[in-house]
């Protein structure tokens, strides 16, 4: 495994129609790759299910923050 204490790294990415940059460490971005080939779906547009959630939330987090939460209730 590679190191788990890399510090986050920054990407670009289209979400609902808009640019966006989100900041994860990478062994969310590996999580996060995997979960959206598991969804038969790209990574944006996972990006954007979590982000609608989120949105939905009474009391909504960062959108980085989502994503590490999301992955963490996946099994």
């Amino acid at each position: 495994m590679s190191n788990i204490y890399h510090p986050p790294v920054k990407r670009s990415m289209t979400v609902a129609g808009h640019q966006t940059s989100i900041s994860l460490e990478p062994l969310f971005w590996n999580r996060l790759r995997a979960a959206a080939e598991a969804e038969g779906l790209p990574v944006n547009a996972v990006v954007a299910q979590i982000d609608v959630a989120r949105l939905e939330s009474e009391t909504p987090c960062g959108l980085a923050s989502a994503i590490r939460l999301w992955l963490m209730t996946r099994t």
